[in-house]
């Protein structure tokens, strides 16, 4: 397994997208990215596409993403709902008919911080959006991946990791008072750790998988947060103008990681690790205090295995083949 420590990769917080890419010219290739007409999506969108890549948006509302996107060379547009397993597999359904290989994967969409909502299976919302969506549909891409010999996989995490570790007992809130923070946090975590165990299945198959800590931005994903909450984060109005602290970083930036996580050399050869500021991060003691850093129990292994059979079990879906390298990880 490839070892939680930075590389030292020369980049750094204030890389843009755009940056990690120059020279990289990815004509050929083909990305999915959900939820990729807004914010980090549709920065990551722009830089592939501007790189010559072909990328498919997953959108809940289609013609809002057409509007986004509509002006981008090679970019496509299908309806995705992450919260809705019909629409997972419709989505997968209609790329699998394309024959094409699929070599990125931007697990990006999510939400954050939301009241207490329930899906049609009666799965707490963060939860089921956040991780189980992403992994019915990166099962059911499965074949695609493996046609592609050189796949990556990148599945946005966040620093929110840190508020909640995963609780396996009780993922969807049934028997414990709900804290949208904690659900928030547990599925952040749960993306992290859904990265280890694609990779430990993927890597034989050529496909790598890696977790992403974009930084702090501002985006929609902040709608559900209410500016005394966000004042705790360091942000606040002043004279009616939005003040955020000098870490914040702007949507280009927000971006990077996720780029260098799709193409960049310096992660041949490697995965299943949480990255952020356009490297490696350092492994932190749970109780840290730092912006940075990932906490032990999203790169705990043994975890990473547990969400991994409780994910299959709650989707009812699967990586077609099990693995040596799956069931001894």
């Amino acid at each position: 397994m490839t070892e939680q420590k930075p590389l030292n990769s020369g980049f750094g917080p204030k890389t843009t997208a755009q940056e990690v890419m120059a020279g990289r010219d990815l004509r050929g290739k083909v990305a999915i990215v959900t939820g990729g007409h807004a914010g980090l999506g549709l920065e990551t969108t722009r830089v592939l596409s501007k790189a010559g890549a072909t990328v498919v948006v997953g959108s809940r509302d289609p013609k809002k993403a057409e509007m986004a996107v509509g002006k981008m060379m090679n970019v496509e547009v299908g309806q995705l709902d992450l919260a809705g397993p019909s629409s997972i597999d419709r989505f997968a359904s209609e790329f699998l008919n394309s024959n094409r290989a699929l070599d990125l994967l931007i697990n990006n969409a999510g939400i954050m911080a939301t009241p207490l909502a329930r899906d049609e299976r009666g799965y707490e919302m963060q939860f089921a959006t956040n991780h189980l969506g992403h992994f019915q549909l990166t099962a059911r891409l499965w074949e695609a991946l493996k046609k592609s010999s050189d796949a990556r996989v990148v599945t946005l995490s966040s620093r929110g990791h840190s508020f909640a570790e995963l609780d396996l007992s009780d993922p969807n809130f049934e028997n414990r008072p709900y804290d949208k923070w904690k659900a928030y946090g547990q599925s952040k975590s749960a993306n992290s750790l859904f990265s280890i165990g694609l990779d430990t299945r993927g890597r034989e198959h050529g496909i790598r998988a890696f977790a992403v800590h974009p930084g702090a931005i501002l985006t929609e994903l902040t709608r559900y947060i209410a500016e005394e909450e966000l004042k705790a984060f360091g942000v606040y109005r002043e004279n009616g103008v939005l003040k955020v602290p000098e870490r914040f970083k702007n949507v280009e930036q927000g971006a990077a990681t996720t780029i260098w996580c799709a193409v960049s050399p310096q992660l041949n050869g490697k995965g299943g690790v949480y990255c952020e500021d356009c490297d490696i991060a350092a492994a932190v003691p749970a109780d840290s205090k730092l912006f940075t850093g990932v906490r032990p129990w999203a790169i705990d292994k043994g975890a990473a295995e547990a969400l991994w059979v409780l994910s299959e079990k709650l989707t009812s879906a699967s990586i077609p083949e099990r693995t040596a390298a799956g069931r001894s990880a």
